[in-house]
């Protein structure tokens, strides 16, 4: 027998390699259950009542210490029960769904958001970690940029939707992450938040331009509770409405460019 051997048919290198085989197919089922503590089963576009998991199998609940206290259980059964305010636009499973109302608000396509938890989302201390900069009194704008505060804020149609008051900063990335924009409405004004990332800040010109919005739509931005702090829902229903303007501000996003 050769170095190595064990019988005449198998040796250490064959042995070592059925090993890692076995090893790295469990480690595929393993990983592939984990990413099924969320979001299964799904629910199959011929019967919401026909759940679809696959293999492998959803894992059993496991529970998870929050950073800042208490504790989540994953999976935990729920589903999102929100009504979807579109149709199929074709009788086949998978075919393209159509809004049946005003899509921006009614969270359907690119306007879509997670229901996350609705609690500020906090930075080590315990603190929120994005706030306007009247409570981070120990944070200010760089004076070699523009300073936003007090600029009108227009839409795409090139009218002027608001103005900005303040400007929101995230304490933990030290970063601008919102301007806070005071739009005028029939009975007052209302206070809307205006991601940085969706927005151009036009020196020249000594205005904040927007895109993926017309002026009259700033006025159904997604509002806030606390005036002084944003929630991780909140947070992604804004968002969601911004960027479900790039397809929905105007019917002719939505068609086809030829």
């Amino acid at each position: 027998m050769e170095a190595g051997a064990i019988t005449s048919y198998f040796d250490v290198a064959q042995v070592t390699l059925y090993a890692f085989w076995i090893f790295f197919a469990g480690l595929i089922i393993y990983l592939r259950r984990e990413d099924k503590r969320e979001g299964y089963p799904l629910e199959s576009d011929r019967s919401a009542n026909v759940p679809v998991i696959g293999f492998p199998t959803v894992p059993e609940p496991k529970s998870f210490k929050l950073p800042h206290g208490g504790t989540v259980y994953a999976p935990n059964g729920e589903k999102d029960s929100r009504p979807i305010h579109a149709i199929p636009m074709a009788p086949w499973p998978g075919a393209p769904l159509e809004p049946t109302g005003n899509p921006m608000v009614d969270a359907v396509g690119p306007a879509a958001y997670a229901e996350r938890a609705n609690v500020a989302d906090l930075a080590h201390d315990g603190e929120p970690k994005i706030v306007p900069l009247r409570v981070a009194t120990d944070f200010s704008l760089d004076p070699r940029d523009p300073n936003p505060i007090g600029m009108l804020v227009y839409g795409d149609d090139g009218k002027a939707g608001g103005r900005v008051r303040d400007a929101w900063v995230d304490r933990s990335e030290y970063i601008l992450r919102y301007y806070e924009v005071e739009v005028p409405t029939e009975t007052g004004s209302v206070m809307v938040l205006l991601p940085t990332p969706m927005s151009n800040v036009d020196r020249g010109l000594d205005r904040v331009k927007v895109k993926s919005i017309l002026s009259h739509q700033f006025a159904d931005v997604p509002k806030l509770a606390n005036p002084d702090q944003v929630t991780l829902l909140e947070e992604d229903k804004i968002t969601a409405y911004y960027g479900g303007g790039q397809l929905y501000a105007t019917p002719e996003r939505a068609e086809p460019l030829i």
